[in-house]
């Protein structure tokens, strides 16, 4: 498993395609556009997009409302997800919404919503946890800040 980290950066040191991102991604937040549509008046290709789309975010977003949604997989065993909502809470995030996938061999996808707003630690630090329990095989951020 590679370790993921963040940083907050200075907007004139994203590439050009990471900044055609974020511009996207505020036209499909503020205007009934498509995707294509968007992608397309800024000039950026859609593939660059969904590249991007997941990894760059404004910092006012991730201030203003800070929730977090995680993606994870896990072993199909007992009591996995009652251990994973525990390691959850211990840290200090109240979980939105939970969805779970029925498990098929012997691997279940769940994806969390949590406002990590009262977290008690690292964001950096509550995912390395979260990808140490012996039953998670995989834990990425699908989305920060406020959707």
């Amino acid at each position: 498993m590679s370790e993921q980290r963040y940083y907050l950066v200075r907007e004139d040191v994203l590439t050009e395609a990471m900044q055609k991102t974020l511009e996207v991604k505020k036209m499909l937040q503020n205007d009934r556009i498509s995707i294509m549509d968007a992608v397309n008046k800024t000039g950026l290709s859609r593939s660059a997009f969904y590249k991007y789309r997941d990894a760059v975010f404004p910092f006012h977003s991730i201030v203003k409302e800070r929730i977090l949604t995680v993606f994870l997989q896990l072993e199909d065993r007992s009591g996995t997800l009652a251990t994973l909502l525990q390691s959850v809470a211990e840290n200090g995030c109240n979980i939105l919404t939970i969805h779970q996938t029925i498990p098929i061999q012997g691997r279940a996808n769940v994806t969390l919503s949590l406002d990590v707003t009262a977290m008690d630690g690292d964001l950096d630090v509550f995912l390395q946890q979260l990808k140490k329990l012996d039953f998670v095989e995989s834990a990425d951020v699908v989305s920060s800040g406020s959707s």
